[in-house]
Parts: C-alpha cells; sequence; structure tokens
C-alpha cells in the first residue's frame, strides 16, 4: 500500500468535523423595526441629554440670583430702621447747634430729653421694647443679676436697682437688664444670733 492511500484511510476514520460540515451563519440583516427603535432611542438620549443640561443652567442661574437676593437683603435690609432714625440726627445735629449758643443748660437738656423719646418711639416702632424691671420680681429670662444687697424698702428677691435697660426686639431678648437685687431688710447681729 502507498503512503498516500494510507493517509487517505487514516482520514476516512476520523470523526467529520461539524464546523466543517455546518454551513457558514448569515450575516444578520437589520431589520427596519429595530433600525427605527435605535433611532428613535437615540433621539430620546439626545432629548434628555438636552433637557439635562437645560436644567443644570437653570439651576446655576437659580443659584446665581438667591446668592444676589440675599446679598441685597443683607445690605438693605435696615434700610427702614436707618430712614427713620435720619430725622433723630437732625434733631441732634439742630440741638447740638442751638447749644453752643446757649449758656442756660436747661433748654439744652429739656432737647437733649425730647430727641431721646423721639429715638425711643421711632425704634418701638421696629420692634424694640425696653426691659426696665425697677420693683419687679427677679426674672432670669429677662434680667441679669449683678449684686444682691439688702433693702428695707424694697422685699427679697424683687429688683431694688437698675444699673443697665435691658431690650427685646419683637419678644426676642437682646439684652438682658443689668439689676441689683434685694435680698430684704438687713439683719441684725441680734436676729442672726
Amino acid at each position: 500500500m502507498s503512503e498516500t492511500s494510507q493517509t487517505e484511510s487514516t482520514d476516512t476514520n476520523l470523526p467529520p468535523n461539524p464546523a466543517a460540515a455546518a454551513p457558514a451563519p448569515a450575516e444578520p440583516t437589520p431589520s427596519p423595526a429595530l433600525d427605527e427603535q435605535l433611532a428613535s432611542a437615540k433621539k430620546e438620549a439626545v432629548a434628555n441629554y438636552d433637557r439635562y443640561m437645560r436644567a443644570v443652567a437653570d439651576l446655576e442661574n437659580f443659584r446665581k440670583r438667591t446668592a444676589r437676593d440675599k446679598d441685597e437683603l443683607r445690605q438693605f435690609a435696615t434700610a427702614g430702621v436707618v430712614e427713620d432714625i435720619i430725622p433723630i440726627l437732625d434733631n441732634l445735629s439742630l440741638g447740638l447747634a442751638a447749644a453752643k449758643q446757649q449758656t442756660d443748660v436747661k433748654p439744652i437738656v429739656e432737647g437733649l430729653g425730647l430727641v431721646l423719646e423721639q429715638f425711643k418711639s421711632t425704634l418701638g416702632r421696629h420692634g424694640l421694647k425696653e426691659v426696665n424691671p425697677l420693683g419687679q420680681a427677679f426674672d432670669h429670662n429677662l434680667h441679669e443679676c449683678i449684686s444682691h444687697q439688702p433693702s428695707p424698702e424694697v422685699a427679697a428677691e424683687q429688683v431694688s436697682l437698675v444699673v443697665r435697660l435691658g431690650y427685646t426686639l419683637n419678644g426676642r431678648l437682646l439684652r438682658p437688664a443689668s439689676v441689683v437685687v434685694s435680698s430684704g431688710p438687713a439683719q441684725t447681729e441680734e436676729a442672726k444670733s
């Protein structure tokens, strides 16, 4: 037997190769429905991206506008108060000019008293309220006790002296009143023993 015939007989004993036997897969042909879905999805993606970019721009504009409004509010929040204080400044200037020409102190004191009342009235219209607890019971929420002293006229735990007035603004404490609180009548050495 020749060498060629031996090889042929050996090849016939091998199992057939399935890949070689199967026909080559055909290229998938895109269906028109898939093309339409892909085009629609791309169009939707572009529209979503456009909406996203617009939303980001709107948010950035909103942040800038809010910061600008907040800055303006901070700058001009006290404009109403300052506008009401300007006439008081005018009166103080007039009073000072008049005081320079006066030799009598009484009219100056009266003028300053009027300006002080005008000032209090103006601040009162903006919610400022004076805390003057003279003769009242000590209240640690509104008063600051700087001393405890005996007093024959004022009952114990009552405010006997207001050293510095307190103030509230629309019900919120700005500054407590600094007060001296009575400890009642002084006890003599006989009473103590």
